[in-house]
């Protein structure tokens, strides 16, 4: 081992899209709103509060510069988990004496599934939950021919948080104008990794957070366009109609400014930040496939987020390989189902057989990692898969030319 990877900080981080590190210049933006400028930006009748107004103001403006949308359509809430549930659950009150059919994925993050299904479950709602090719994007022309004269609402997310998998939001977003019907996306991984404009992508409502591009937990925003045509949703919290009424709380000052200063500096940063991580990914991938045989990417080849790699390790369970590299965070799927041991909805969706799903770590490369990183990670890797097969008699068994799916097992 070289002196550069033993110089390496350990734990290696790589679950950029679990959350991300704040960045240094983000938290700099923040910290006097926790200290001195600590008005509440609700109060109109002083300079603390004329202060913080300001500031959400701003911060306003920096997130509609990158998302290509108006500062009024941005209201604050808690994280994209809250904006999904006040957009899906929203229309879907609101636009009721019109219909009560809403167009989903199969392969949408938990907050938009189990908000479609609390829906279900109360009466409120049917919902077609839409498969995905082997690469995990949804067709166009299935959205089309599920749509009813009760569809009140589409609901597809820009980018898959466990593959990388990018969807043609823009295809779907002009069908969605062409039947007047609304349409939402959860858009919290392709925000700041990929360009996207909300007004040209026909986007009537879009889910922010700030955790996933180096700002603060806690925080996040709902597009809600407001004109062509202006989108309205029944509030889903009461009490001072803050954010035009369709959010009530007060703000988090020092967390909207974080969201405000990390998309600016997403907004400079991302062109050449993509670049650099499709390089490091490119390296991670050619490096695994150079050392292991039998390991697959899942995801869309090109179509995919810069940052995201998703592999399969057949004859490895994810778990065991998770354990035997804890110094290299990881995931095997989305932070917010991995407490369970079932394979990943995701990667079921494209086809593919339980063991083999079983096998699949996710690595989301961000803006703190180094190529030293991607290599000792590489290394750790293979090593730890050779290790693991070499215990596996099914491994062996594949090696010596037996077609397992041809063996009669006996309990």
């Amino acid at each position: 081992m070289d002196t550069e990877t033993k110089m390496l900080k350990k734990p290696v981080y790589m679950d950029n899209h679990a959350t991300t590190r704040v960045d240094s210049r983000v938290l700099d933006a923040m910290l006097p709103y926790f200290t001195e400028k600590f008005g509440n930006a609700a109060s109109r009748n002083h300079s603390f509060g004329w202060e913080a107004e300001e500031a959400v103001s701003r911060s306003r403006d920096q997130i509609a510069a990158l998302i290509g949308a108006k500062s009024k359509e941005i209201i604050f809430t808690s994280g994209a988990t809250e904006s999904d549930n006040l957009a899906i659950k929203g229309v879907v009150e609101f636009y009721k004496d019109k219909g009560n059919h809403i167009i989903s994925c199969v392969t949408e993050h938990k907050a938009v599934l189990d908000s479609c299904r609390a829906l279900e479950r109360a009466g409120k709602a049917t919902v077609t939950y839409l498969p995905v090719d082997k690469y995990g994007m949804v067709d166009p022309d299935a959205v089309r021919k599920a749509i009813t004269d009760k569809t009140v609402l589409i609901t597809i997310m820009w980018a898959n948080n466990e593959i990388g998998t990018i969807h043609p939001i823009a295809e779907i977003g002009k069908i969605a104008k062409e039947k007047g019907i609304v349409f939402h996306t959860d858009a919290v991984q392709a925000i700041g990794k990929v360009p996207v404009d909300f007004e040209k992508a026909g986007v009537d409502l879009a889910s922010i957070t700030a955790h996933k591009i180096y700002g603060p937990k806690g925080i996040g925003a709902l597009y809600v366009r407001s004109k062509g045509p202006r989108v309205r949703i029944t509030p889903q919290m009461d009490g001072g109609g803050h954010e035009r009424g369709m959010r009530s709380g007060t703000l988090n000052v020092p967390g909207i400014v974080g969201l405000g200063a990390a998309c600016e500096i997403a907004g400079m940063e991302m062109p050449d930040e993509a670049q650099r991580l499709i390089q490091l990914r490119s390296q991670l991938q050619a490096g695994l496939f150079e050392r292991l045989d039998e390991i697959y990417v899942n995801g869309h080849p090109t179509e995919r987020l810069p940052g995201n790699l998703n592999v399969s390790f057949a004859y490895v369970e994810g778990e065991s390989l998770l354990m035997g590299i804890n110094d290299i965070a990881v995931s095997s799927g989305s932070a917010c189902t991995s407490a369970t041991l079932e394979p990943s909805y995701v990667i079921r969706a494209l086809g593919i057989d339980d063991e083999l799903a079983h096998s699949s770590i996710r690595f989301g490369l961000g803006r703190f990692n180094t190529l030293e990183e991607v290599d000792y990670v590489t290394d750790r890797v293979s090593r730890e898969v050779k290790r693991l097969r070499e215990m596996s008699p099914l491994y062996e068994m594949a090696k010596e030319g037996i077609d397992l799916k041809s063996v009669n097992w006996k309990s």
